[in-house]
């Protein structure tokens, strides 16, 4: 299953690296990231992805659904040391430990960008720019998107290939 443009996006909590749990929960313009702590992908476009936290009046969330028995640099544990190396984020960084809102929202790859409307419903889907290589694109996908979302437009684009490495599913 996976979601498409215009399909009401699921509400979820789940605990957080920094403590405690967050999550997606009314109908507000939101950002939901699938990101994990070893993808080539994930890892070059991180700052990015945290500048737009950083700049944006709009919660961005990152969910980690990676198999982290089977991977453990993707571990709940792997996470919180990461964050708190980091002097912590200015998003949250989730554990989806069994993996049902990765898979309720059909996640593909880390990352894998999901920006959520007003509504609720999904405005945009797919890579936060058209380059992991290039920190001159700056998210500029994502930006776009949520411009046009604070804006009361649709995104254009609205769907780009989500490209980085795939979700790590348990077995």
């Amino acid at each position: 299953m996976s979601l498409s443009i215009g399909d009401h996006v699921p509400a979820f909590s789940l605990p957080a690296a920094a403590g405690g749990l967050d999550g997606l929960g009314g109908n507000t313009p939101a950002v939901v990231v699938f990101t994990c702590n070893h993808c080539p992908y994930a890892l070059a476009w991180h700052d990015r992805i945290l500048d737009v936290a950083r700049d944006v009046d709009v919660p961005v969330l990152l969910v980690n659904p990676n198999d982290g028995e089977r991977y453990p640099r993707d571990s709940f544990e792997a996470m919180q040391q990461r964050v708190e190396a980091d002097g912590g984020w200015p998003a949250p960084y989730l554990r989806d430990e069994d993996q049902s809102v990765a898979r309720a929202y059909g996640a593909k790859t880390t990352p894998d960008v999901f920006v959520v409307a007003r509504d609720g419903t999904l405005a945009y889907r797919g890579a936060p720019d058209a380059d992991s290589q290039d920190p001159s694109q700056g998210a500029a996908w994502l930006r776009g998107a949520l411009e046009a979302v604070l804006e009361g437009r649709p995104a254009q684009p609205a769907e780009t290939e989500p490209v980085g490495c795939s979700v790590k599913w348990k077995a």
